[in-house]
């Protein structure tokens, strides 16, 4: 997932859960009920956040391989070239 994007998604949930809470606030609900869906509302939060932690994590992990794998190749080719000049 692009940066730009990831950040976007973790504004937008930090926005969601921030607007939910207020609105639950000035909701005409019974104190228990809104603690009860303000409870829900930061669990879903912190499950979107671990999702997109996770897909940060795995992003990071296929960039990295892909980076491993052009430095060997650009050292395999160095090899080549340095065989060729000693002949």
């Amino acid at each position: 997932m692009p940066e730009e994007r990831t950040s976007g998604f973790l504004w937008f949930v930090a926005g969601a859960a921030i607007g939910t809470a207020i609105g639950l606030l000035y909701a005409p609900q019974p104190g228990a009920e809104t603690r009860k869906r303000l409870s829900r509302s930061a669990e879903k939060g912190r499950e979107a956040l671990a999702e997109s932690g996770s897909e940060i994590l795995e992003r990071g992990r296929e960039l990295y391989d892909k980076g491993r794998q052009i430095a060997d190749e650009a050292a395999e080719m160095f090899d080549r070239g340095k065989k060729l000049v000693q002949g």
